[in-house]
């Protein structure tokens, strides 16, 4: 029997029509599909009828799939001819662990492929009408992870080049350490009134976005009891959200008239 193939596709941020056309091509003619929790289920009814559908979502501290049993299953799968689709939230590049999973295939001698996705550090603050360079206010633009590898103790973030250096910064899985986040770059040099909004199950129809500043928006969060997933983006160009805002909008007028 030959080898199947594996392709690590991007699902996006949450909005099931923002999948790339190819990623959706490789939905369609999957055998198997090994799906994240944060993808939304849309994308599933795309699959062939009988194909393989395998859940691996992870919430904080439990795991449906250890990343190691989830290497297994695209290695299992792929030597059994099929073709597998590794569906993964957002980009399968950017904290999507999808570099980990593409170096496993290639020690097994498996073709794959990488589908880019787009990634919810920039599209959760363009549906909230946040962009993320501005001539005006953001030449810079960084993603950051807002929690380590729990076996690492020590903090590998340069938070002085962030502080000082960088205009915009976005942090994913960043709600718990959000207190942390808030006094690093305070200490290293941020003001703390810049300005921070955070965006939960930014561009679907659940979305919400508040906004802040470094020394309020935890109690923000805490009083509109925002929690996991939300991007937590930090930077003057939070300021044009009032202005340019757009998909709250659309949702709200969608609901007037139903």
């Amino acid at each position: 029997m030959s080898i199947g193939k594996v392709y690590l596709v991007g699902a996006g941020p949450g909005d099931p029509k923002l999948i790339t056309v190819y990623g959706l091509e490789c939905i369609q003619k999957a055998d198997v599909i090994v799906y994240d929790r944060l993808i939304s289920k849309d994308l599933l009814k795309h699959a062939k009828k009988d194909a393989e559908l395998i859940y691996c979502g992870k919430l904080p501290g439990k795991h449906e799939l250890i990343q190691e049993q989830i290497h297994e299953v695209l290695v299992e799968k792929a030597f059994a001819g099929k073709e597998v689709v590794r569906l993964k939230g957002g980009d399968p590049f950017v904290f999507g662990r999808g570099a980990e999973e593409a170096e496993v295939l290639r020690n097994n001698g498996i073709p794959y492929e990488v589908i880019p996705g787009i990634t919810s550090g920039i599209a959760a603050p363009a549906y909230a009408g946040i962009p993320v360079t501005h001539r005006d206010f953001a030449s810079s633009f960084a993603i950051v992870t807002g929690h380590g590898r729990e076996e690492k103790k020590t903090d590998t973030i340069n938070w002085e080049a962030l502080a000082k250096g960088i205009d915009t910064i976005a942090f994913y899985m960043g709600i718990k350490n959000l207190p942390y986040i808030c006094e690093k770059l305070i200490e290293y040099g941020k003001s703390p009134e810049a300005l921070v909004s955070v965006i939960q199950w930014g561009t679907t129809p659940s979305q919400v976005a508040i906004t802040g500043t470094l020394a309020t928006i935890v109690d923000e969060v805490q009083k509109n009891q925002i929690t996991h997933p939300a991007i937590v983006l930090v930077g003057q160009v939070a300021e044009l959200r009032e202005k340019i805002k757009w998909f709250e909008d659309l949702i709200d007028h969608d609901k007037e008239e139903m």
